[in-house]
């Protein structure tokens, strides 16, 4: 049986760049990054974490909406690429998330983008922030993987600084 600690901070899927995403450039259209990285994370909260947002927005009138994301582009996802998107929640408040995501090629050699996301929590029925009730907040504390930075700024330049030709 799997415990809460036992639960991985990092966690991965595949996905393939469509046709309908890409410019006229064969790279993956700048606003469609945001839907590789949101798709990715409700996937691994589901497959990680068992946590169903949809079914909890249905059932329980409460959900998580999106109030903030920093993208930084470093080189291009191409057509019909595959790629690895990892995700970690970095930290987290009585009302608050907030997400580091990457994507890299398949073999996790070349980073093409990362993106901040912040959420937060909201009672859909009475339409106001909510708090995180205690199990959620166990989970958090046991999966929360900060990063040593503190803005998003500060993340990318260490980025930079470990790979100094990330760009193309």
């Amino acid at each position: 049986m799997t415990t809460v600690q036992d639960l991985p901070r990092i966690v991965s899927s595949k996905a393939t760049v469509r046709f309908q995403d890409c410019d006229p450039f064969n790279h993956l259209n700048n606003a469609a990054y945001i839907d590789y990285f949101m798709n990715h994370r409700e996937d691994v909260l589901l497959e990680h974490y068992k946590l169903d947002i949809y079914g909890m927005a249905r059932k329980e009138g409460k959900s998580w909406v999106s109030n903030s994301s920093q993208i930084h582009y470093f080189r291009p996802a191409l057509l019909m690429e595959t790629l690895l998107i990892e995700s970690q929640l970095i930290r987290h408040s009585d009302s608050e998330l907030f997400v580091e995501m990457r994507m890299y090629d398949i073999t996790r050699n070349v980073l093409k983008a990362v993106i901040w996301c912040g959420f937060t929590h909201y009672n859909l029925v009475k339409k106001r922030r909510e708090i995180h009730s205690e199990p959620l907040m166990t989970l958090f504390g046991h999966i929360t993987e900060p990063v040593m930075a503190l803005t998003f700024e500060e993340r990318i330049e260490q980025f930079k600084s470990n790979n100094p030709s990330i760009y193309i």
